[in-house]
């Protein structure tokens, strides 16, 4: 089984395009008003925006999402370059992540992070199967 894609739900198409465009992610659907696709750089995930009218805007206390990126200072300061603004810069976590924090236009809450081999195996993973 492989993750194909995440939907978030958004209240302003365009404004959400524009936003998840900017972070470098390649649109791959666009089906306006409602619907678009993206590939998520450096690998096979795809993630996607909807605006439903008759569902509710997700809270940011609902998910996180992350992102990793292979350089995590150069990836917050071209984006901050840009104009994002970050809740918190890059900085070192105590789960042995490097991680820094944003908001997207519906208030979802963004993790860009760099986790290196802790991603799948930190120190307290649970053990392999022999």
């Amino acid at each position: 089984m492989r993750l194909n894609h995440v939907t978030i739900i958004v209240t302003d198409f365009e404004r959400a395009k524009a936003f998840y465009s900017g972070l470098g992610f390649v649109q791959i659907v666009d089906a306006p008003p409602r619907y678009a696709r993206f590939m998520v750089p450096g690998n096979e995930a795809t993630f996607s925006i909807e605006v439903t009218p008759e569902a509710k805007p997700m809270g940011p206390e609902q998910a996180h999402l992350y992102f990793e990126c292979d350089d995590l200072d150069a990836t917050c300061a071209a984006l901050e370059a840009k104009g994002y603004v970050f809740a918190q810069k890059p900085t070192d976590m105590d789960y042995l992540w490097r991680e820094a924090r944003l908001k997207d236009p519906d208030g979802h809450d963004i993790r860009l992070f760099h986790a290196g081999k802790n991603r799948l195996d930190p120190p307290w993973r649970l053990p392999r199967d022999a």
